[in-house]
């Protein structure tokens, strides 16, 4: 009975201290929303897939006191602006993050597939501007240096994140707070095979039929093709691609890198001959795809 007891205990111990991270509400009141019966999916298979997005949320991973430092990440998971692939691109990211003693904050962005939206293109920016705001604003809290803080995306969370870096200071439409006047800028971006641009010729035509629809305006494809929106106040960007990417075109990376390079941004690219779309962390990936971690944690080194 002891035996069990103990063994009950440590079960329980166990349980708590995998429930640690906390995970904050953005919004009081969700914008540019309307009330459906819509609710929000999981799927639980070899990837967590979250679909229909109704209140987008922070999940915090932050890493011991004593290896801690003052940067701060936020994360992208892709999915095609369909779904997020929620621990493949998003929680495991943290957890490396966390290993290289930054605090990491997972966001679970509205999906502009959702009828729970007035104008769906707008809400995933909208939650990316906010989620910045609210890190920023809590910094002291989590021993953040409100000037250290960056994003990293993964493929149409690599569009979001380079939207975010190009657009930060997108005006709101709707009634603001106090944290909504705080800039949404990050420090940094590293974009992970992302998609970039809305033209034709490159376009990942999944993530463009989802965020802006399958006959959009030039404006519109314009406004969000961000290799045309970069400035020289678009934050320090590192970029990682694959040759062999046949669903986001290495192009992508690549006139992103140029767009930068052009306006005297400090950026970084590095283009690996294999690897396809979505390999994550690359931790079973074949030869030394896996070592663009090391290049992420040699750049980081330098912001």
């Amino acid at each position: 009975m002891k035996l069990r007891l103990i063994f009950l205990f440590m079960i329980i111990s166990f349980g708590q201290l995998q429930a640690q991270n906390e995970v904050i509400s953005l919004w009081k009141i969700v914008p540019n929303s309307i009330e459906t019966s819509e609710e929000e999916f999981i799927e639980h298979g070899d990837i967590i897939k979250i679909s229909k997005v109704k209140k987008p949320t922070l999940e915090i991973y932050a890493p011991s006191k004593r290896n801690a430092t003052d940067k701060a990440v936020l994360i992208y998971p892709g999915g095609g602006y369909t779904m997020l692939a929620y621990d493949w691109e998003g929680t495991e990211i943290a957890k490396w993050f966390n290993s290289k003693g930054i605090t990491a904050f997972v966001l679970k962005y509205r999906l502009p597939n959702s009828k729970s939206q007035k104008t769906p293109n707008e809400a995933p920016l909208q939650d990316a501007q906010r989620a910045m705001r609210w890190v920023r604003f809590n910094a002291d809290k989590f021993g953040i240096n409100p000037n250290k803080i960056g994003v990293i995306g993964f493929s149409a969370g690599g569009h979001l994140a380079s939207t975010l870096g190009t657009q930060f200071d997108t005006d709101n439409n709707f009634k603001e707070e106090s944290i909504d006047t705080i800039s949404a800028r990050p420090d940094f971006m590293a974009l992970i095979y992302p998609v970039i641009t809305m033209k034709d010729d490159y376009t990942h035509k999944g993530s463009r039929n989802q965020l802006i629809g399958k006959t959009p305006t030039k404006e519109l494809i314009e406004q969000y093709s961000n290799e045309l929106q970069v400035t020289e106040n678009t934050p320090p960007t590192f970029l990682v691609h694959s040759s062999n990417d046949n669903a986001v075109p290495v192009e992508n990376s690549i006139q992103f890198y140029k767009a930068l390079n052009d306006k005297k941004v400090k950026v970084e690219m590095h283009i690996y001959p294999y690897g396809g779309h979505g390999f994550s962390l690359a931790i079973n990936q074949k030869g030394y795809l896996h070592t663009w971690l090391d290049r992420l944690d040699d750049w980081l080194k330098t912001m």
